[in-house]
Formats: C-alpha cells, sequence, structure tokens
C-alpha cells in the first residue's frame, strides 16, 4: 500500500470524522479536504478545484434559483391554502392528495423549498382539524424527499451522481432515467406510511398557543416605571437598565396608547410599562430598584404579544445555514429582524433561560418577539423558516405562469436532449431574472452556497481516490465479501452501505465518496456500473432514520417538536423496506 493511498485513508477517516461531527461546518470541512489534496502533491491545483467548474456544480446552484423563482410566485402557496380547505371535509382523501403533490412538486423543484412552504400549511391544517401537527409533518417530508428522486433535477445528488458517471467515462443520466425505479419506491412508501408508519408517528405538537407550547409563562414580566423614577424623560438604554442580567427588554407600552413603543425610540414617561423576558431570579434583580413596580397579570396568551405593531412567531433554523454554530448572543437579532428571542427548542430540548450561550443548530426553532413591520425582513432571509405564520412573504402572482414556463423549457430541453442541463438550468437563471420573476440579490440568496462549497471539496477527494488507487483498493475490499454471492449481492451490499453512511454524513458527501467506489467495484466485476451507481444515490437520498440525514428532516425536526429516536422509529422499517426493493427491482429494470 503506497504512502498516497495511506494519506487518502487518513483523509477519508478525517472527512468521516468532520462531517459527522459540529466540529467545523461541513464547506469548512471540504476546503480543508482540498487544501490537504493540493499540499500533498496527490492533486494539481487544476484537479483540486475541477468541482468549482463541475457540471453537478454548476446545474444545482441554477436549480436553487429557477426553485425560487416558482416559489416567488405564490403557487405554492395558493395550493397549500386549497389543500387547507379540502382536508377539513375529507381528511385521508385530501392527505393523499397533498403528499402526492409534494411528491411531484419535489420532482422538479428543490424539494427543500417546496417543504418550507408547506410547514406552515400542515400546522394550520393540524390546528383547524384537530390532529397534532406532528402527525402530518414527518409524512411531508418524507413524500418531499421520495418525489425528489425521480428526476434527474428532483435532487442534488442525482445531477451529482450523473455527473460522476460522466466524468469517468460513462453515459451521463437523462431527465427521467430515475423515474422508474423511483416511482416503485414512492408507490413503497405511500403504502408503508399509510398501513403502518403514519401509526408510528406520536402526537409530540400539541394544538397550543406558542406561548404554551414553548413553556414561557413564568417568563415574561410587565414592569411599571413609578412618577418618582430617574428613568422618566429618558431613552430607554438596556444595557444599562438589565447590566449583568439574563433580561431582554420586549417592548415599552405607553399608556396614552394601545399600541407598543419600539424599545429604543421611545421616551420613556411615568406610567409607562416594560414588558420583560428573564427568569424570576433576574427580575427580583431588577425589582430591587424601587422606581420600578411589578404589574399583577393573569395567564400569558399569544395575544399579549401580539399587541399593537408586535407579533409573535415561531422561526426553524434552516440545515446548512450560516447561523449554524454560532452562539445566540453573537447574533444580533434585534439589530438584523427587530426581533428577540423568547425562547428555543433546540436538540428536541426546550430552553428559556441563557439562551445567550446556546449554540444555534440547523433544525432548531425559536420563539421570536418582533415588530410587524419586519416579519418580511426574517421571512425573506435563507437562514430562516416561519412555521407560525402563512402568506409572509408577497407574492409576484403575476409571474405565475412566466416561472412555469421556464420551468417546463429547463426540464424539456433537457428531457428531450436538446440541450444538456448544465446548459438549460442557467439559461432558465436568466430567463427567470429578466422576466422579473425573481430579482438578482434574490437570486444569489436562494443559492446554498454550503452545498456548492461542499461539492467543490469532495468531488476532487474522489478524484484523488480514483488517481491513488485508494477506490480500487476498497471496492477490492467489497468484492471480497460479497462477490460470492452475486453481483446482486454486491449491489445490495452497496445500498446498505451507503444508507449506513448517510445517517451520519450529507448526502451528497456519502455520493461523492461511494459512486467512484460502486464505478470501481462495477469494473472489476465486470457488470453495467449504472445499477451499482443508482443503487448508491437511491440509498443516499432516502434517508429516514435520523433528523439529520436529510435536509428535510432536519426542516421539521423542531417544528414537530420530535425526538431524535421518532425517525428511527418511523424511519428505520422505512429504510429497510426501500433496500429490498432496490435489491430486487434495480437489476430487473437496469440489468447487470
Amino acid at each position: 500500500m503506497s504512502f498516497e493511498i495511506l494519506f487518502i485513508f487518513a483523509l477519508l477517516g478525517v472527512a468521516l470524522f468532520l462531517f459527522a461531527t459540529d466540529y467545523v461546518s461541513f464547506d469548512v470541512a471540504s476546503i480543508i479536504l482540498v487544501v490537504c489534496l493540493l499540499a500533498s502533491g496527490i492533486l494539481t491545483p487544476q484537479e483540486g478545484f475541477a468541482g468549482v467548474s463541475n457540471p453537478a456544480t454548476i446545474t444545482i446552484a441554477a436549480m436553487f434559483v429557477i426553485s425560487e423563482g416558482v416559489r416567488r410566485t405564490g403557487l405554492l402557496n395558493k395550493a397549500g391554502n386549497f389543500f387547507c380547505d379540502k382536508m377539513e371535509k375529507n381528511y385521508w382523501l385530501w392527505l393523499f392528495i397533498m403528499l402526492l403533490f409534494v411528491s411531484f412538486a419535489s420532482s422538479f423543484m428543490n424539494n427543500t423549498a417546496v417543504i418550507m412552504i408547506f410547514i406552515p400549511v400542515v400546522i394550520d391544517i393540524a390546528a383547524r382539524i384537530g390532529v397534532s401537527a406532528s402527525k402530518l409533518l414527518m409524512p411531508l417530508a418524507f413524500a418531499g424527499i421520495m418525489g425528489g428522486i425521480n428526476t434527474l433535477i428532483g435532487t442534488s445528488t442525482n445531477l451529482l451522481v450523473s455527473s460522476i458517471v460522466q466524468e469517468r467515462g460513462g453515459q451521463a443520466f437523462t431527465m427521467f432515467d430515475f423515474a422508474p425505479m423511483g416511482l416503485i419506491l414512492l408507490t413503497g412508501g405511500f403504502l408503508y406510511m399509510y398501513l403502518a408508519g403514519y401509526n408510528l408517528i406520536p402526537a409530540r405538537r400539541k394544538d397550543d398557543e406558542l406561548t404554551t407550547d414553548f413553556q414561557i409563562q413564568g417568563y415574561l414580566t410587565d414592569l411599571l416605571v413609578e412618577p418618582e423614577s430617574h428613568l422618566v424623560g429618558e431613552f430607554l438604554d438596556e444595557e444599562n437598565l438589565t447590566e449583568e442580567l439574563d433580561l431582554d427588554i420586549l417592548r415599552i407600552f405607553k399608556t396614552a396608547s394601545d399600541s407598543s413603543a419600539t424599545r429604543t425610540k421611545t421616551k420613556i414617561e411615568a406610567g409607562d410599562i416594560l414588558r420583560v423576558r428573564g427568569r424570576a431570579s433576574e427580575i427580583d434583580k431588577l425589582l430591587r430598584r424601587e422606581d420600578l413596580s411589578l404589574v399583577p397579570s393573569s395567564e400569558w396568551v399569544d395575544v399579549d404579544l401580539k399587541h399593537g405593531r408586535d407579533a409573535l412567531v415561531e422561526a426553524a433554523v434552516a440545515p446548512e445555514s450560516t447561523l449554524e454554530g454560532r452562539k445566540l448572543k453573537d447574533i444580533d437579532f434585534y439589530e438584523r429582524f427587530g426581533a428577540i428571542p423568547l425562547a428555543i427548542r433546540h436538540h428536541g430540548e426546550l430552553k428559556q433561560e441563557d439562551l445567550k450561550e446556546v449554540h444555534i443548530s440547523g433544525g432548531d426553532t425559536l420563539l421570536l418577539s418582533l415588530s410587524s413591520d419586519r416579519l418580511q425582513d426574517i421571512s425573506n432571509d435563507p437562514s430562516f423558516v416561519i412555521s407560525s405564520e402563512v402568506d409572509i412573504m408577497r407574492p409576484r402572482t403575476d409571474k405565475t405562469y412566466i416561472a412555469l414556463a421556464i420551468l417546463a423549457g429547463v426540464v424539456g430541453t433537457a428531457a428531450f436532449n436538446l440541450a444538456p442541463i448544465v446548459v438549460s438550468a442557467p439559461a432558465g437563471v436568466i430567463l427567470m431574472i429578466l422576466t422579473g420573476c425573481i430579482t438578482t440579490e434574490e437570486a444569489y440568496n436562494a443559492i446554498n452556497w454550503k452545498v456548492i462549497m461542499l461539492l467543490v471539496g469532495v468531488l476532487p477527494l474522489g478524484t484523488a481516490m480514483d488517481k491513488t488507487g485508494a477506490a480500487a483498493l476498497i471496492a477490492e475490499s467489497v468484492i471480497s465479501v460479497l462477490y460470492d454471492f452475486g453481483p446482486i449481492a454486491v449491489l445490495s451490499g452497496l445500498y446498505l452501505l451507503t444508507m449506513s453512511i448517510t445517517a451520519v454524513i450529507s448526502t451528497n458527501a456519502s455520493v461523492a465518496l461511494l459512486a467512484p467506489i460502486a464505478i470501481q467495484i462495477a469494473n472489476q466485476i465486470g457488470v453495467n456500473a449504472q445499477p451499482m451507481v443508482l443503487a448508491v444515490s437511491y440509498a443516499a437520498c432516502l434517508t429516514f432514520i435520523t433528523p439529520f440525514g436529510h435536509h428535510a428532516n432536519t426542516l421539521i425536526y423542531g417544528a414537530g417538536q420530535y425526538k431524535f429516536t421518532d425517525f428511527t422509529k418511523v424511519g428505520l422499517p422505512l429504510n429497510f423496506l426501500f433496500w429490498i426493493l432496490a435489491t430486487i427491482f434495480i437489476p430487473i429494470i437496469w440489468p447487470l
């Protein structure tokens, strides 16, 4: 075994550690891999940065923008409201139709974008018909995941695996090559969810108000400014008032008006009421001042925090957000959004104290008090998904048919081989911008740059595995264990291996690492490489056993108030069902 192979194996170990932990974000981990490969001399600069110009990287970035352009027209919001009305009349029928629609939409749009739109819709539906939103959010996420596997553009993983095959001399996959097996898996998934999966989902989220749901009853207090207070006539200096205390001043209420005032622009007068967030012990310290007195209040309800210009929203942190890993105190919510965090559900645990020290993760949900005129700011920020408000975005309804026509053109051009997807997708982006479906700024914000940087980093690692012979060595090890049982057993083993790895690292990272190995295995045993690679692609996309294996699961993790084990309980049988179906049908549809 050469030094280069040993170095690659060591780097693979480092990569798996970094991707599976929060030591650094995965985009930083990807750049570390590139630097190591360049510094070792294994790859040339051209090979090391080939991921930047890779067709998959360009196409995935373009599809992020096109999906956002369609979303901006409000088409999905209209569909959500339609299903909301219908499900009150016939729950099971319209639940099936809604999930089918989500799967179809996810076949042609980024499934994360589809699910982001439907999260508040599903929560609203649950409240109307009296069921727990947890019972609906997991089927929603699973339907989006299963729908994404049916076309080349339905998920970035399919685009990536097609590019890897083409780079190694194989035939790139066409638009609907994934559909025959994908539809079988989709059918099996729907049957499982209806016959067994739905009943396994716990009713975690209750139909309570947000104040009750986040248990902030004991953390809100109104304080009256006494006439003799030295604060009278001054502008609020929150830092001075709450120095060394874990408190936030939410709002100042004026005696002459029933609407709230902003925290910093209103002069304090006698009789004003300060609304404070913090634990009782901290508020007691503030009450030692003789110029403030406690205002007795009954149990808090949402309407108390939606007074005047105030709004109360639940916002989920989007997966791969730029906020991930940062402490709450390092994010100036008030400066960015006019918002103050009241509580946070972090990794399934509810926190109302010491919020400033919490490290933000994808899937966390925050209860925010903010000015209603700033709702648009947080709704437009790609770091958050608003799950308690519907129709915050001002849709460009006059652009709906234009956006759909552009999407259809991108799909049709690629499907009929008029132009490769790497050409039609960027062309679609240009048309989206020129026709006003999306602005240039929105287009840049729509691209998940962490995913792009991941591809830039892991694609060269696959090249290095090929170049050094590490991929061939791993392939030989897999063959030595499974070849005696036949090539179908090798395919089945690859699916199981990918499924296991994707439970702890991202789908794109697992495909970038394992697709080259699948091609090496096929070459060594003399079979068609495409079914082997498809096994890797399906296994990577269809991951349900953890809340972090797929973006869709992460999005609903906090909103549904799930525990980590809920995904394992519901998702593990589904994963094994898909493993069996893939083992049986992939070799039939794509002969080895």
